[in-house]
Parts: C-alpha cells; structure tokens; sequence
C-alpha cells in the first residue's frame, strides 16, 4: 500500500483518501450525513427495544423487557377471549350435541358450518385442497367415495383417530405391495391392473385375459375389496368399479398401486382441536355434498 500523503484534489482527478493498491486510489466519498444519522437512529432504537421488549435469550428463559410483553400471551389472551364469546353462542353444545341434532338445530347448525369451514382453511386445506375437491393421495370430500364411511360419525371418527396416525384407535387401512414382495410377477399384476380398469370400462391390453385377471382378482384382492370390487369400509378398501381413482386411472398408476402398495396417513386430531371444533368439521365436511 502507499500513501500519497494528501487528500487533496489532484489537478487531474477526483478527491482520494491518499491511499493506494496495486495502482487502485481509494476516492474520499463519505456517506451522505442523512444516511448516517439514520444508521444512528436504528442502533438507538435497537438498544431501546432490547431494553423495553423480550429480546435476549438466556440459557432457560429469555429477558422480559421493562413493558413485559409477550407474544404469547397476547395469543392466549385473544384465545381465551374467542372461547369466552362462542361460549355465548352456543358452542359448548357443540362439544356435547348429537351430530345429528347440530344438523337439525337451526341455531346450532350455522355456528357448527362457521367453525367448521374455519377450522377446515386452517387445518385441512392443505392436502385436501380450499374446495376439499383433494388431489392424487388426498380423498376428494366433495363426491360420494369414502374410503372409511361418509356418515356423520364415520367422518367424525376419522378426524379424531386419523389413518396410521399413532392413535390408540388409529384407522389402519394398507394394501400390501403384490409386485414388489413376490405375491404377484410382473405379468399377473398387469393381468389383474387390466381387469381392475375393465371393472370401469379403461381395460388397456386386449391381449391379457380378462378371465385370469377376474381370477387374481378373487385370489388375492375380494377379501378388502369385495368380490364385486365395490370396497369396504370397514378397511378402508376403495370400490374399484366407479371412475374414483385415489392414486390415478392411468394404466401405469394402477400397476404402481399394484406393484408397490399403498399406505395412506391422516393425522390424528384428537388433542389438537376440542371436541366442538371436531363436531363441525365433521358436520361442515359432511355437508360438502359427499356425506352419505
């Protein structure tokens, strides 16, 4: 580095600081006086906020603040506050009321729609879509295809126990995978793809027997399915016979159904939503227009 000594403008160029590098003269261009006193005023306010809000954290806690704010309980406090007021309308009944009956009660019926289309944004939306029309491996609500029943206490019962959820009476429906365990070869899960599809009208290959795939059929998938492949949901088996294709219609779909079964999960909601809220989302999703 050299020092040019000066910050004197040069007859032939801008002001510099008077230090050079490899050649590189640094130009004397302080930051406008507006720019500074602003970074001033944030380190100021910064040294205010953690003095007067939460802002440090300690090796269990955090600091409190002269304020004593908190987040938290500011979320407690509006929380406690909405119990308070549904209260008031009604919602305790809800918790306790038959399903049928909310149905019934004029009263109780929109209070248990509004809970529940909010509770449905909030903790359903994501898989199975803002519509509830769903997508593949998530169940559409809104049509008549359920794979554990679309009675008000059906539904209920899944939103409290979940599918493989952990729950103690977690829904347990799983298809094995015939190709990939040895069950089936290769050819018979195309067989038995091919007649599946035919059960809709969508067989594939004429060339594979129609016959051999109604009897792998019968060998190894009536006993969930049923032998007229309309489902059961004491299982949660899908009816293989309408145009509801959980996982897709295609032919390679079908075959990877097939080949590398299916496990489908739902979370348990049980302790995360009270039992009103679990009440309305069953009433609300059983008024989509799907609920048997």
């Amino acid at each position: 580095m050299t020092d040019l000594k000066s910050s004197a403008p040069a007859a032939t160029g801008p002001e510099t600081t008077g230090h050079e590098w490899d050649g590189i003269a640094e130009y004397n261009n302080p930051l406008p006086r507006w720019w500074l006193y602003s970074l001033y005023a944030t380190i100021v306010w910064a040294f205010g906020y953690w003095i007067a809000f939460p802002a440090w954290p300690l090796v269990s806690d955090h600091t409190r603040g002269l304020l004593g704010y908190s987040s938290r309980a500011s979320v407690l406090a509006d929380v406690a506050a909405t119990k308070v007021a549904r209260a008031a309308l009604g919602q305790e009944k809800l918790a306790t009321a038959d399903l049928t009956a909310i149905e019934a009660d004029p009263t109780l019926l929109p209070l248990a729609l509004a809970t529940g289309k909010a509770a449905f944004g909030d903790n359903c939306a994501a898989c199975h879509g803002t519509a509830a029309t769903g997508r593949t491996g998530y169940p559409n609500l809104q049509d008549d295809d359920w794979l554990w029943g679309g009675s008000l206490d059906a539904i209920a019962q899944t939103i409290r126990v979940g599918i493989r959820s952990g729950h103690a009476d977690t829904r347990a429906g799983e298809m094995p995978a015939f190709g990939r365990d040895g069950i089936l070869k290769r050819d018979e899960v195309e067989t038995v793809a091919n007649y599946v599809l035919s059960l809709s009208g969508k067989a594939f290959a004429p060339s594979l027997s129609l016959e051999k795939g109604a009897a792998l059929f019968a060998q190894n998938c009536a006993a969930c399915h049923g032998e007229q492949a309309k489902g059961n949901p004491e299982m949660g088996a899908p009816s293989l016979a309408d145009a509801v294709w959980l996982y897709g219609s295609a032919p390679q779909e079908v075959v990877a159904t097939i080949q590398g079964g299916r496990k489908g999960v739902m979370p348990t909601w049980e302790g995360r939503l009270d039992a009103a809220t679990i009440n309305s989302l069953a009433v609300y999703v059983h008024g989509l227009g799907g609920g048997k």
